[in-house]
């Protein structure tokens, strides 16, 4: 998918020097120029994902495959246009991806995902909405200073809990880390028994400040997305309980993370159409019953 680099030599009328293909990471943004891609997309991490969200689509999504294993589709969800390309694993990955949907008029991502839980309430296969992220992500940081702060789009975390209530599922709402590591930057000791001594300090930390979950690319997207012009929300199944030890390994709360995204993506495409209508930039409880 690489493409011919533009030429650089002679300025634009603007006097400012001309970017090339290799300054704008263009292969990910001709990747992502695709026939009929909506303007909402889901964005799990794991590749094989992807046919899980298709299965729960309209019947005539269209998959793709990219390079380094990405994958997508487009589709219909209950007659909405949606979409889903993954990741990768952690932010670095996310942000090749965010920024070439983004380049193509993407304006609404949904990370959707697995996770980990550091509160004892919460029970494997429930699941979470981060409506905020802890930003030791390792990439948000080359953007923006840490003051920044990494916060989900109102409307998308709200279309996620509407979602979750319309499907019976169990979720709770509140703030996550964001690690840009699986192991050491999760707390977790190494295959030789490696554990730096101040990991159980930060679990601690993690846990009194009401830190719901380990996961690897929300902070990211949620900065990404604000930096862009672009609203974001986050969705995990947990399948590993921190403290209990327990790992979830059957596949169902990931089947209704995926499911809870989508149901999301169709409730608030419908409040974007309600806006528009309305003349109104941001959606409110009260514009239900404007005339």
């Amino acid at each position: 998918m690489a493409k011919k680099e533009v030429s650089s030599k002679t300025p634009p009328s603007s006097g400012k020097p001309r970017r090339t293909a290799a300054d704008t990471g263009g292969e990910a943004q001709e990747a992502y120029r695709l026939p009929g891609l909506p303007g909402y997309a889901l964005i799990p991490g794991d590749p094989n994902r992807i046919r899980l969200m298709v299965s729960q689509w309209d019947p005539g999504a269209k998959e793709y495959e990219f390079s380094r294993r990405y994958a997508g589709a487009i589709g219909r969800y209950k007659d909405v246009p949606i979409s889903a390309f993954s990741t990768g694993i952690g932010a670095p990955s996310t942000e090749w991806v965010l920024n070439g949907l983004a380049a193509n008029k993407v304006h609404t991502f949904i990370r959707v995902g697995t996770t980990g839980t550091l509160q004892k309430n919460i029970k494997t296969g429930d699941l979470i909405i981060n409506d905020a992220a802890v930003r030791m992500d390792g990439t948000s940081n080359l953007y923006v200073r840490p003051e920044y702060p990494a916060a989900a789009s109102y409307e998308v975390t709200l279309a996620l809990i509407q979602a979750a209530e319309n499907l019976g599922f169990r979720y709770h709402l509140g703030v996550g880390y964001t690690a840009g590591s699986f192991f050491t930057g999760q707390c977790r000791t190494l295959y030789n028994g490696y554990r730096p001594a101040a990991l159980d300090a930060e679990f601690s930390d993690m846990q009194q400040a009401r830190v719901l979950n380990f996961e690897m690319e929300a902070a990211a997207v949620f900065t990404l997305a604000r930096l862009l012009g672009a609203r974001s929300g986050m969705c995990a199944a947990v399948v590993a309980h921190r403290i209990t030890g327990e790992w979830d390994s059957g596949g169902e709360g990931e089947k209704k993370a995926c499911l809870a995204a989508a149901e999301a993506v169709r409730i608030i495409s419908g409040w974007d159409l309600k806006k528009k209508k309305a003349k109104k930039a941001y959606y409110f409880p009260g514009l239900e019953n404007l005339k």
